[in-house]
C-alpha cells in the first residue's frame, strides 16, 4: 500500500510538471525490472583494450551490449564528486559535492566529504538523484557503499561508504544487517577491513555477497554498488603495474559474481548492468607543494612549523588543487599574483580561472562559499601535496605510485562505461560520452523522470524493449 501511494504521488508530480511544459511524462515505472550500476573505482578505460588486462566478463558484457570509447568524468576526477555525478546527471556546480573535501573560509580548516564523516546525503547533494526518482515512483532501491549516501532516506536497503566499526550499525539498514549476520555474511568485519591496507579485497568480496543476498531475498529495481580495490592498488603501485593488472582481474571476478547472482533474481530477464568508473589513473613520481610556495611568499605565517596565520591555502585533490584566498582585503591582487606564481611551477599543467571553472562544471566563489578562488591541474607524473614545510616546492616521491584528479578529457583519465542486458543491442558503440549521461540513461531504463539531469539518455527508443 505504501508503494502504491508513493507511485500515485510521484506520477501526480510528473503530470503537473508536464502540464506546465517543464517535462514530458515518462513511461510507467518498471517494477518488473532491475538496473545495476557498478562503479569500479579507478578502472580506466584503457584497460579494456589492454591485452595484459584479464577481464573476460567485462569484455563479454561489452560485446553483448554497449561500450563507450571513454567516459569523460567530472572535474576534479576524484571519488565523491564523480559518484554524485553518476547518480544525479549533473556537474559538481549543480549537485554541490565539489571535491573530496574543501576549505572552510571562516575557520581555515579542511572539511571532508570523504568518507561521509560529517554530512548526511540531504545536507550535501543539492539536486535529485536517480534513486530519489526511482523510490518516488514506488520502485525498490538499494545502495552498497555508494559515496554521499549517509542517511539517504530514498535507499530502501543501504550501507554507506564509511569507515570504522560504528558506521554500518548506525547508518545501515538494521533489519538487513541482522539478516546478513544470520546468513553468515561477516558484515561486522567491515569496519576492521576499512583500516587494513589490503582490506579492499575482503571488502569487495563482502559487497558482492551482500548484493547476492538482496537479489535473492529483497530484489531491488535499482542497485548501486561501489567496488574499491582497483583504486587502492593503483594508488600504491601505479597504473599498468603488475599489481594493477591483478586488481582489474579481481574486479572482473566480482562483476562475474554480481552478474551470476542477478540471474537468480525474479527480475533476471529484465536486468540491465551499467559498469562505470569515476576516473582513470596517472602515474606519479613528484609532489608539488603549493603551500610551501605560499609560505615563501609570506602568505602562510608560522612559529616553527606551527601555522599562526593563513592568508591563502591550497587543498590537494590528487592531480588537482583548490586555491583559496583568505585575505579579503587583497583578494583581487593576490589572485593575479598567485596565478602567475603557480603557472611557473614545474609540473603544473594549467591554472584554471573563473571561465575555465564554469566550463568544467565547478562553482564560483560567489555562488558557493565552499568553492576556491581558482584551481590548478597537474601534468601526468605530478600530484599535489598540502605540505607547507620550508624547502623545495617540487620534490620526488619516495616510491612510484598513482593518482587521479586531473583534467578529465585526457586519454588515461577517461573512465569505463559498459551497458549490457535487457534493452541493449549487442555491439552498440556509444563513442566518447559524459558521466552526466549515466543517470538519465538509468532513468529511461526504469521508466522514471529525472528532469534536473544535465545529461542525456545514451540508449534510444522507449524505456525498455
Amino acid at each position: 500500500m505504501q508503494r502504491m501511494l508513493a507511485r500515485i504521488v510521484w506520477l501526480s508530480i510528473v503530470l503537473r510538471l508536464s502540464s506546465a511544459g517543464e517535462t514530458a511524462l515518462a513511461a510507467a515505472p518498471r517494477d518488473d525490472a532491475c538496473v545495476v550500476l557498478i562503479s569500479v573505482d579507478g578502472l580506466a578505460n584503457f584497460y579494456l583494450d589492454d591485452p595484459r588486462a584479464d577481464m573476460p566478463t567485462l569484455r563479454r558484457l561489452a560485446r553483448e551490449g554497449a561500450r563507450a570509447d571513454g567516459l569523460v568524468c567530472s572535474f576534479p576526477t576524484v571519488t565523491w564528486p564523480n559518484h554524485t555525478t553518476l547518480v544525479t546527471g549533473t556537474s559538481p556546480a549543480r549537485h554541490g559535492v565539489i571535491g573530496n573535501n574543501y576549505l572552510d573560509r571562516q575557520s581555515g580548516e579542511k572539511i571532508a566529504f570523504i568518507p561521509d564523516p560529517l554530512f548526511d546525503k540531504d545536507e550535501i547533494v543539492k539536486v535529485p538523484t536517480v534513486y530519489d526518482a526511482a523510490h518516488g515512483a514506488g520502485l525498490v532501491t538499494a545502495g552498497i557503499v555508494w559515496p554521499a549516501t549517509r542517511s539517504a532516506r530514498t535507499l530502501d536497503w543501504t550501507v554507506p561508504d564509511m569507515f570504522g566499526d560504528e558506521a554500518w550499525p548506525k547508518y545501515g539498514t538494521k533489519t538487513w544487517l541482522d539478516e546478513l549476520r544470520q546468513a553468515g555474511i561477516p558484515v561486522d568485519r567491515h569496519g576492521g577491513w576499512t583500516s587494513e591496507s589490503g582490506g579492499g579485497v575482503q571488502r569487495d568480496w563482502l559487497y558482492t555477497r551482500m548484493a547476492a543476498h538482496l537479489f535473492e531475498h529483497h530484489p531491488p529495481n535499482l542497485l548501486l554498488i561501489h567496488l574499491v580495490e582497483v583504486d587502492h592498488v593503483q594508488h600504491r603501485h601505479g597504473p599498468r603495474s603488475p599489481d594493477a593488472y591483478w586488481s582489474v582481474s579481481f574486479a572482473d571476478d566480482r562483476i562475474r559474481d554480481l552478474w551470476e547472482s542477478a540471474q537468480r533474481s525474479p527480475f533476471a530477464k529484465n536486468t540491465t548492468f551499467l559498469i562505470a568508473s569515476d576516473h582513470g589513473f596517472f602515474p606519479i613520481e613528484h609532489d608539488i607543494r603549493p603551500n610551501a610556495r605560499l609560505r615563501e611568499l609570506g602568505l602562510i605565517e608560522t612559529e616553527g612549523e606551527k601555522i599562526t596565520k593563513k592568508h591563502a591555502w591550497c587543498v590537494a585533490q590528487g592531480g588537482a588543487c583548490m586555491v583559496y584566498i583568505l585575505d579579503d582585503s587583497r583578494r583581487s591582487e593576490l589572485a593575479k599574483e598567485l596565478q602567475r606564481e603557480f603557472a611557473a611551477i614545474d609540473g603544473v599543467q594549467v591554472v584554471l580561472g573563473p571561465e575555465e571553472m564554469v566550463r568544467l562544471g565547478q562553482p564560483m566563489r560567489e555562488d558557493d562559499p565552499r568553492a576556491p578562488d581558482f584551481w590548478l591541474s597537474a601534468k601526468s607524473g605530478y600530484s599535489f601535496s598540502e605540505a607547507h614545510s620550508a624547502g623545495e616546492v617540487v620534490v620526488p616521491k619516495n616510491s612510484r605510485g598513482g593518482t587521479h584528479g586531473y583534467l578529465p578529457d585526457q586519454p588515461d583519465m577517461l573512465g569505463t562505461l559498459v551497458i549490457s542486458g535487457a534493452g541493449v543491442d549487442a555491439g552498440t558503440k556509444l563513442g566518447k560520452v559524459q558521466s552526466i549521461d549515466v543517470a538519465p540513461t538509468i532513468a529511461r531504463l526504469l521508466g522514471v523522470e529525472l528532469p534536473t539531469a544535465e545529461g542525456k539518455p545514451l540508449l534510444n527508443g522507449a524505456a525498455r524493449k
